[in-house]
């Protein structure tokens, strides 16, 4: 499976970095997700509870970052366990830039899947994964404005009152934790 998105955010380039890798903030955005925290320098032990279709299972595994460059990238792989529902393995490169508006996340998710929820098929796994990335950047544009609310104030002072960001929803790292987890045990990091 193949992914890649982007989404505009109003905090800045910085102010996402550090919430992308706090482990705090990354469980409470993932849907499901119950456990987000560090074993080691740039690694990660996760885990949560998935339903995808008919299946439904716990899911724990891990995330590794690599080339980190920050604020602007870093790329992770993750490996997760689901029991008999199956395991997901895969990769994703994250960067931030800097822009007028705050800062614009994109990710490129490269991930496979096996056992039971790989039985499902496509369609419904990339369905869940799409609905839980929109889940997880709701839940992020949430915490950034309740974290930074000078930055969305300021963003509705220039005329722009929405507060879904604009752009496809398929998360970053984060995403890619919860969609590696999820496909796998979900994706992404601590961004």
């Amino acid at each position: 499976m193949d992914m890649q998105g982007s989404r505009q955010l109003a905090v800045t380039q910085q102010q996402a970095w550090d919430a992308l890798n706090d482990p705090a903030v990354l469980k409470a955005c993932i849907p499901g997700c119950d456990k987000v925290e560090p074993t080691s320098e740039n690694q990660y032990a996760i885990g949560m509870a998935l339903k995808i279709g008919p299946v439904s299972a716990r899911f724990t595994g891990k995330i590794t970052l690599t080339d980190i460059n920050p604020p602007a990238s870093y790329k992770l792989s993750f490996d997760g366990q689901g029991g008999v529902a199956g395991f997901g393995k895969g990769s994703a490169a994250v960067t931030l830039v800097p822009n007028a508006d705050g800062c614009e996340l994109s990710y490129t998710v490269h991930a496979s899947v096996g056992g039971k929820v790989a039985q499902l098929g496509q369609r419904l796994i990339d369905g869940a994964a799409k609905s839980m990335a929109e889940d997880f950047f709701k839940r992020f544009d949430e915490e950034m404005q309740r974290q930074h609310p000078e930055s969305y104030a300021a963003k509705m002072v220039m005329g722009d009152v929405t507060t879904e960001p604009a752009g496809p929803a398929i998360p970053v790292w984060v995403w890619i934790v919860g969609a590696a987890v999820l496909i796998a045990g979900a994706v992404w990091l601590a961004r």
